[in-house]
């Protein structure tokens, strides 16, 4: 589960597009920030996706990468030409494919790593749909199928790309938009598969083609309704159009934190057995099983792209860091992997992470404004970090991603000393100490 949106220019504060996105995974589901440099490769050498082998083209671009650590596409990253991708699963009325062969995640990667613009990257991700269609498991601790949908987004503007099988449509972004675990594409679309239309009337979808909807006739209702994807994504563009002509970085890093209107001072994620927020928290049951591993805002100006990643769950206990793909990571220590590991970025922040989830209302509170302090601080300081060389905008990355492991470990300690004033539910307990125990992670 997961949400991705968008504001183009006419949206925004500045003129500049601003992207963002939660991937939301299994709990212990570790999220990888990967940058890959521009790369020449052999003529008719094979590129190895995440079950199959591709041609490889001559030249792939400089990409930067937020991954499930264990396949080798990605949930979101963006590339050195200022295109930007998220996915999305969708359930439809569709077979899923289950032997091995391209996850959406791995259409995500290609697209980056050969194109340069979203008109391109449309181009190129419904020619790799049509060539090889989409397959293969997707889950990590289970099998877990499903189809895919994209916000593809440019300096220029932006493509939601929605599919179900081989089936797809398109819809340029007029101003603002997101996307979520549902087909949105509705009546509308500026583009789409031969048979959209005929192959829903084949299977008795619609009974004729002035009624169908892409979004009605192909959706899985019990699937699409028990992942709420639709209200997260009512929520996200309502949010976008309260702040339309005022969006910018900030705004979005507020989005992926959102909780709903249910939430105050007193709420608590782990209450009941149903529930699904744009920033999501795991919790006992089968419809409960996701939280959001990594999250993204990029900002993508003329020459100016500035991408802020988290790289580490949950982005209201995370510190977004400003990254630009000509200037890299710096070192984040081993890859992280599904089993605990506190040399990893990602395990590090889980420590505090799970410690805030005992108490989530009180300790929540303790962090916030400490969170939104270091990132205002950041934000401030881009203007003149910007258009300085790539060894200032390195320096300036490495302290930030710095800062913001200093701030976690000090969080960690604060909230630790100070004793528990709101028991958690108890089936959250339980659940929590199952993800722990797969993890071998003991608290």
């Amino acid at each position: 589960m997961c949400d991705t949106f968008v504001a183009v220019g006419n949206a925004t504060r500045d003129g500049a597009v601003i992207f963002g996105k939660n991937s939301d995974r299994d709990p212990n589901e570790a999220h990888q920030l990967l940058m890959i440099p521009r790369t020449k490769h052999q003529a008719g050498a094979k590129v190895r996706c995440t079950y199959i082998d591709l041609p490889q083209v001559l030249e792939t671009n400089a990409v930067l990468l937020s991954k499930p650590f264990w396949m080798w596409g990605a949930e979101m990253g963006a590339n050195e030409h200022g295109l930007v991708i998220g996915n999305e699963a969708v359930f439809t009325k569709v077979p899923y494919e289950k032997n091995p062969g391209l996850l959406g995640m791995d259409f995500l990667r290609l697209a980056l790593e050969r194109t340069a613009t979203a008109d391109e990257a449309l181009d190129l991700m419904i020619e790799l749909l049509e060539t090889y269609g989409q397959g293969g498991n997707c889950g990590f601790s289970k099998k877990f199928f499903y189809h895919n949908g994209f916000l593809i987004a440019d300096r220029q503007g932006a493509w939601v790309f929605e599919t179900a099988g081989k089936h797809w449509a398109a819809e340029r972004v007029k101003d603002v938009r997101s996307i979520s675990n549902v087909i949105s594409i509705g009546a509308d679309w500026d583009r789409c598969s031969d048979h959209l239309e005929s192959y829903a009337l084949e299977k008795g979808w619609c009974k004729d083609a002035d009624e169908f909807n892409f979004s009605r006739c192909y959706s899985d209702l019990i699937f699409t309704k028990f992942g709420a994807g639709r209200e997260r994504q009512c929520t996200t563009e309502e949010q976008l159009m309260k702040h339309r002509g005022r969006i910018d970085v900030r705004v979005a890093m507020n989005l992926l934190r959102n909780h709903g209107e249910k939430s105050d001072n007193a709420w608590v994620p782990g209450k009941g057995v149903m529930g699904a927020d744009v920033c999501m928290h795991a919790s006992f049951g089968m419809i409960r099983g996701s939280q959001t591993t990594g999250s993204m805002v990029s900002h993508l100006a003329h020459g100016q792209d500035t991408h802020w990643m988290t790289g580490t769950s949950a982005p209201c206990t995370s510190i977004f860091k400003p990254v630009w793909i000509e200037s890299g990571l710096p070192d984040l220590g081993p890859e992280p992997t599904g089993t605990y590991d506190e040399a990893t970025l990602w395990w590090r922040h889980e420590n505090l992470h799970r410690e805030v989830l005992r108490d989530y209302a009180t300790r929540i509170q303790e962090i916030s404004p400490a969170r939104d302090s270091i990132e205002a601080e950041f934000i401030a300081q881009i203007p003149e970090i910007i258009n300085q060389p790539i060894e200032t905008k390195q320096a300036f990355t490495k302290e930030c991603f710095g800062l913001a492991d200093k701030a976690v470990s000090e969080w960690l300690t604060a909230i630790m000393e100070k004793p528990v004033q709101n028991a958690r539910p108890l089936l959250d307990r339980i659940a929590w100490k199952n993800f722990d125990k797969a993890a071998k992670r003991h608290p």
